[in-house]
C-alpha cells in the first residue's frame, strides 16, 4: 500500500490522557489500559484531542491491553477481557464520529482526509510489566509460537471491532517482528499494518540486533510473500528523537527515492526518565517538528509522537507536515 501523502499519527496516549485523569496512569500494571474499563469518556476525549490537533491516524488504547492483564488486575473473565478490547476499539470509533460531526457542523462539508483508526499492538513484553519491552530479553526464552499465539487474541479482537490497520509497535527484538509478519502473511493476508521497533541507540534494537538489518529482513520477507503492499511502513517508536536520523540513514541513506523503504517514526519528546525524579529536561528538547523535513527526506511516510508528547506537539508536527505535503503536490 503506497501512501500518497505524509500522514500524521497521534502522540503519547498515556501522556495526553493525564489531562483528563491526572497522573494515575504511571506505575499501574495495566498503564492506560485500565481506563478502557473505568473511564471510557477519558479515552474518547483523548482521541478527540489528537484529532482536533491534526492527527490523520489515531491508535486504539490497546498497547497494554491483554487477557492476562484484565483477568489478573480487573478480575474479568477471559470472554469479558476480549470484549473489553473490542469495546476499546469502539471508543476510537465514537471519537472519530464525534470529530467528523464537529467538522461538518463548523464547515457544512466533510473533511477531505478521513482519519484512520489503527490498532495498537504492543510487544509481548508489555504485559509482563517488568520493563522487558525495552530489552527484548524474553526473546531468549519465549518461543516465537508462544509470542504469536499471545498476540493473536488481541489482533482478532481488534479486527472484529473494525480497524483500518495494525500498528505492530515498540517491538524490541527481531524475532518477534519476523514471527508477527509471518503470521500476518499466512493468516491475515488482507490486513494492512506497520512494524516499528524500539531502539536503544542510533544503530541497534533494544535487544541488540542491527536496526537496518532487522528492517530489511522484514521488507525482504514481505517481498518473498508478495505482501509488501500490505505494509504501510517499517520504522521506530518510543526512541529518543536524536537517534532517528542515523537509524533511518543506515537503512535508506544510499537508496534512491523509488527504492526507499517507507518509514514510520513516532519518538518520545526527548526528555530523559529518572526513576527517582521522573521525566526531566523538557526545556532542553528540540521540538519534534524541527526534525520533520529531514525524516521525510529519508523516507518517513507516517510521523507522530510517543511518550511525553501531547496534542499540542501533534499540532506542530501537523503544520510542518502540511507544508511538506503542499510542496510535494506542486512538484
Amino acid at each position: 500500500m503506497s501512501l500518497s501523502r505524509i500522514l500524521v499519527k497521534d502522540g503519547g496516549f498515556g501522556t495526553q490522557m493525564t489531562v483528563h485523569v491526572g497522573n494515575a496512569v504511571d506505575g499501574d500494571p495495566l498503564w492506560s489500559a485500565r481506563f478502557n474499563a473505568t473511564k471510557p469518556a477519558a479515552i474518547i476525549n483523548t482521541h478527540m484531542d489528537f484529532l482536533r490537533n491534526g492527527a490523520d491516524i489515531i491508535l486504539t488504547n490497546t498497547y497494554q491491553a491483554s487477557v492476562e492483564g484484565y483477568v489478573n488486575f480487573l478480575d474479568l473473565s477471559v470472554p469479558e477481557s476480549i470484549e473489553l478490547i473490542r469495546n476499546t476499539v469502539r471508543l476510537a470509533h465514537i471519537a472519530k464520529e464525534r470529530y467528523l460531526t464537529e467538522c461538518y457542523e463548523e464547515t457544512k462539508i466533510m473533511p477531505e482526509n478521513i482519519p484512520m483508526i489503527i490498532a495498537s499492538i504492543g510487544p509481548f513484553g508489555a504485559h509482563l510489566h517488568d520493563g522487558s519491552e525495552y530489552t527484548g530479553s524474553y526473546a531468549d526464552y519465549v518461543s516465537p509460537k508462544k509470542i504469536t499465539d499471545w498476540h493473536r487474541v488481541r489482533i482478532d479482537a481488534c479486527l472484529e471491532a473494525g480497524v483500518d490497520a495494525l500498528a505492530i509497535e515498540t517491538i524490541p527484538c527481531q524475532v518477534e517482528a519476523e514471527a508477527l509478519v509471518e503470521m500476518l502473511c499466512d493468516d491475515y493476508p488482507d490486513v494492512k499494518f506497520w512494524v516499528s521497533f524500539q531502539c536503544k541507540d542510533d544503530k541497534t534494537l533494544a535487544h541488540g540486533e542491527d536496526f537496518a538489518d532487522a528492517a530489511l529482513s522484514i521488507w525482504e520477507l514481505l517481498k518473498e510473500r508478495n505482501a509488501q503492499h500490505n505494509c504501510l511502513a517499517i520504522g521506530v517508536n518510543c526512541v529518543h528523537p536524536k537517534y532517528v536520523s542515523s537509524l533511518f540513514n543506515n537503512l535508506n541513506g544510499d537508496r534512491s527515492d523509488a527504492e526507499k523503504v517507507p518509514l514510520v517514526v513516532y519518538p518520545n519528546s526527548g526528555e530523559l526518565y529518572d526513576v527517582v525524579k521522573g521525566w526531566m529536561g523538557r526545556e532542553h528538547c528540540i521540538p519534534l517538528e524541527n526534525y520533520v523535513p529531514e525524516w521525510t527526506q529519508l523516507g518517513a511516510k507516517i510521523i507522530g509522537g510517543c511518550c511525553r508528547t501531547y496534542a499540542r506537539d501533534i499540532r506542530n508536527i501537523s503544520e510542518a507536515v502540511r507544508t511538506i505535503n503542499t510542496l510535494m503536490r506542486w512538484k
